[in-house]
């Protein structure tokens, strides 16, 4: 606005094009610089460590009743897997001690394998109170084979106070086994285990 003469002239100032195209230049810069650090403003919120975070495993009753059924079969399987294998270790036991008590029916003497046993005492603590030898039976021939050994225990008089079979089927050349020979409970009376007989067959 200018005075000439008493009048008034109003001029009006028009921006070149030059300077309307960086204005909005600014503008977009400014636009985008604000969206920028509300988007950085976010991201940093969702990661503040003021933020509980779950870790671990979610409690049974958040996990899906699927899962926790397949998990509860999965045991079940275990579990007979388990008592099948303790019953055919047991039942294979059974059977390779019938099968040398009856090899030692017709022994006389101490039989044919004597040195290829050994014995070595259980401690009646880690046997459930039963007086208890591991025998060690090394087939020591050139040929498959199986073996029957008498285990007795004897008090320190050399009076025999209990006695018990173990055995081992086609044993390899070289191999070894490890039955253990039970006997009674000990009964607070202390007993050696011996050798009494070893037959190969």
């Amino acid at each position: 606005m200018t005075k000439t003469g008493g009048r008034t002239t109003h001029r009006t100032h028009r921006l070149s094009p030059l300077r309307i195209t960086a204005v909005t230049a600014l503008l977009a810069v400014t636009a985008g610089t604000v969206a920028a650090c509300g988007s950085s403003s976010d991201t940093s919120g969702a990661a503040s460590p003021n933020r509980p975070t779950v870790q671990g495993t979610p409690p049974s009753s958040l996990l899906p009743s699927a899962l926790l059924s397949s998990a509860s079969a999965l045991a079940s399987a275990a579990s007979v897997r388990a008592s099948a294998f303790e019953s055919s270790v047991s039942a294979e036991v059974s059977r390779a001690n019938a099968s040398a008590s009856a090899a030692l029916a017709g022994v006389t003497g101490t039989g044919n394998a004597i040195s290829d046993v050994t014995l070595t005492g259980v401690p009646t603590a880690q046997s459930g109170g039963r007086r208890a030898a591991v025998v060690t039976i090394t087939n020591s021939t050139a040929a498959a084979a199986s073996y029957a050994v008498q285990v007795e225990f004897v008090d320190s008089s050399g009076t025999v106070v209990d006695s018990t079979v173990v055995g081992a089927v086609d044993l390899q050349p070289g191999a070894k086994a490890s039955p253990v020979a039970f006997g009674g409970r000990d009964e607070g009376l202390a007993a050696t285990p011996r050798v009494a007989k070893a037959q190969r067959y």
